[in-house]
């Protein structure tokens, strides 16, 4: 092709695609990248999120000791830890990485780091992130903290950083975990069936999510769960938290 006729061939092409009026696309959103999320503390009202480190070490083991510990490793990619020093040095690998970037779960009422929760699969040029990585100490699970916990964690990523896309995955098989994406009000978006291989078995993955434009409803709904006045002098929920999607 002639070099006049390359140079009117580009000229007409633009850098921004334009859709085809016959074929259905997307919204068009704001494409900024979003900030990453920043290794600090988050304190809410029964818990505070530091961020996770080898000092935590000796707490965390202990709190690995309860009863009923074992089975809360059964859908987790790693543990359970045979050994104190096979555990911190996971933990002094785990506590480094930027992505899944990990916080220490610390209950008010207990004064001890209890288990950790992880922000992961972050995408900033894509406005998604992941909630993912929990664990909580049998002695935790199913209280006001841990709920506050994954709830400080999801208005950090969706008011402060400003994800359009907040994800939460599990095995597909773990019904607790699924009970508790659909508590927060996460929408189920299927499965991926046999997506990993963990502790060599199969996993099919159950995946859901929160968007932007659902978040308000669902950020308020928690917190006026959260509140103070929703919980008697035993610290016992008076109603439950049951959004719907």
């Amino acid at each position: 092709m002639p070099a006049a006729a390359v140079a009117v061939s580009l000229a007409g092409m633009s850098s921004t695609p334009h859709a085809s009026p016959e074929l259905p696309v997307g919204p068009e959103v704001d494409p900024t990248p979003r900030p990453l999320p920043a290794r600090v503390a988050h304190r809410g009202g029964s818990v505070t999120l530091e961020p996770l480190g080898i000092r935590h070490a000796e707490e965390l083991w202990q709190a690995m000791q309860g009863e009923g510990s074992e089975a809360s490793w059964a859908y987790m990619a790693y543990g359970p830890f045979g050994d104190f020093g096979g555990f911190r040095r996971f933990l002094g690998s785990f506590a480094t990485t930027h992505d899944p970037i990990a916080w220490a779960v610390r209950p008010h009422i207990s004064g001890q780091a209890s288990g950790w929760l992880t922000l992961m699969e972050i995408q900033p040029a894509n406005a998604a992130i992941e909630l993912g990585n929990i664990w909580f100490a049998p002695r935790m699970q199913r209280s006001r903290a841990a709920t506050e916990a994954m709830f400080l964690l999801m208005r950090h990523a969706m008011d402060d950083l400003g994800y359009r896309r907040l994800v939460w995955k599990c095995n597909a098989l773990n019904a607790p975990s699924r009970r508790a994406a659909a508590r927060l009000g996460f929408t189920c978006e299927g499965e991926h069936r046999a997506h990993l291989v963990v502790k060599g078995r199969r996993r099919d993955t159950a995946w859901f999510s929160i968007l932007a434009e659902e978040w308000p409803a669902r950020r308020d709904a928690i917190l006026a769960w959260l509140d103070d006045g929703n919980f008697d002098h035993r610290g016992t929920a008076r109603r439950s938290l049951a959004i719907s999607p």
